[in-house]
Formats: C-alpha cells, sequence, structure tokens
C-alpha cells in the first residue's frame, strides 16, 4: 500500500494505492473517488477499543464521523481511493510505530492503516465546561495515518514545555503529556482577551499545529448568516 499526498493550492486530499490484501479505513464520507474494484463496507467497528455502537457515539462526540469506512480491492488487483477533508486546508500523512501511539483532535481524523488500532480519550470535565471537544482519537500499531487541517500544518519537537491553542492542536505523539487550563492566570482576562483554553505540553515529542481554527471561523461567519426559519 502507497499513500500519496495531493496538494492542489489550499485543497489537500490523499490517493490510496492499494494491493491484494490491503486494508485502509476513513471517515465515512471522506472518500470522492474510487476505482471500479474496490468495495467499501461501512461500519461502527474499528479494530480497537472504541467499537461497534458506543465507539460511533463516541466518534461523534469527538468531532468525527460517526461510521467509518473500509476500502480492499475484490479481484486481487491493485486499486486506488481517493480521501478529501471537509474543510480547506493541509492532509499530512503520519508513520505510526509501534510503541508510540498518535492522539488526534477532534475532527483531524481523515483515515488509517486498517491494522492500526482506534480508541478514544477522555478530556475529562474541563472538556465540557470550556465547550472544547471532549475526546481525542489515539492510533496506535504500525501504519500510515492521514491527518487534515484547517490551513496549514506545522510540525513542532517539543522537548520541555509548550502552550498551544485547543483549536489549533491537529495531532500530536502520546510521548507528551498535556493539560487542559485557561490561558491567562486570571479566569477574567482569559475571557476578556477572547483566548480561552490552552493545551499545556510537557515532555518530549512531535506535535502538529494548524495556522487557523474553524471554531473561531464558524462563529464569524455565523453572525453575518441571516437566521434559520421554521
Amino acid at each position: 500500500m502507497n499513500v500519496e499526498i495531493l496538494p492542489n493550492g489550499a485543497f489537500y486530499s490523499a490517493l490510496v494505492h492499494l494491493e491484494a490484501g490491503d486494508r485502509f479505513q476513513s471517515d465515512s464520507g471522506a472518500m470522492f473517488r474510487a476505482s471500479s474494484n474496490v468495495d467499501i463496507d461501512v461500519t461502527t467497528r474499528p479494530k480497537g477499543k472504541g467499537a461497534g455502537l458506543l465507539g460511533g457515539l463516541k466518534r461523534l462526540v469527538a468531532g468525527d464521523s460517526f461510521f467509518l469506512s473500509t476500502y480492499s480491492t475484490t479481484d486481487g488487483g491493485p486499486g486506488e481511493v481517493g480521501l478529501a477533508p471537509t474543510l480547506q486546508g493541509q492532509v499530512r500523512l503520519v508513520d505510526v510505530v509501534p510503541g508510540t501511539g498518535w492522539m488526534c483532535a477532534g475532527g483531524s481524523y481523515l483515515g488509517s492503516d486498517a491494522n492500526l488500532a482506534l480508541d478514544l480519550q477522555f478530556q475529562g470535565l474541563k472538556g465540557l465546561v470550556s465547550g472544547e471537544r471532549l475526546f481525542f482519537v489515539k492510533v496506535e500499531g504500525q501504519g500510515d495515518l492521514l491527518v487534515n487541517a484547517y490551513g496549514g500544518i506545522t510540525e513542532v519537537e517539543v522537548d520541555g514545555e509548550l502552550i498551544v491553542d485547543t483549536g489549533h492542536v491537529v495531532a500530536f505523539e502520546e510521548t507528551l503529556a498535556y493539560k487542559l487550563t485557561k490561558a491567562s492566570n486570571s479566569w477574567v482576562q482569559s475571557y476578556l482577551a477572547g483566548e480561552g483554553f490552552v493545551l499545556h505540553f510537557r515532555g518530549q515529542g512531535k506535535l502538529l499545529v494548524q495556522s487557523h481554527n474553524p471554531k473561531e471561523f464558524g462563529s464569524r461567519l455565523g453572525k453575518h448568516l441571516p437566521p434559520r426559519q421554521g
């Protein structure tokens, strides 16, 4: 299996080249093209702990799709599947290795090798109070992982401590410890500055951040939309 990133200005996508026996999974609705010999199996049951109906509900709360689509070829020959995120921005291929899983922020998981296990990690009650996503999608095993961002993706090598606005986190290695906290020492200052909540990272590992915040964009866009009818 080979995963090819297709840059097209602000609208990135990925093309997954499948060989006989390969299986790749993605959020349902991510597929925009496929060769005629590709079978698409839609399910709530990925490999890992977040399986079945409960796993689908957790993914929905996390900002991802309730269902997963799994792709494989039906005739023993090669095939291909094109995948794209909902929002415009970069798509990044991550090489997941045994012993070092990755945590994907809500909505940033696009697809992965079907051999990789998916699980959901709860942020705690602060995630509920802050209005941020309650879960991270944990990906572990060995294989390819596709993540997407709103805007550009920057890879940061954290060695020590780093603070990142919650709306700009795409994914990070689980070697990094994190804590959801307010941006300022004062709740009033955080609110007035519009900064809200941040993730405070500690340790060593890779972190992917996005240049734009989809929640902030949606908030500003919503002010200019006409009210809903009915």
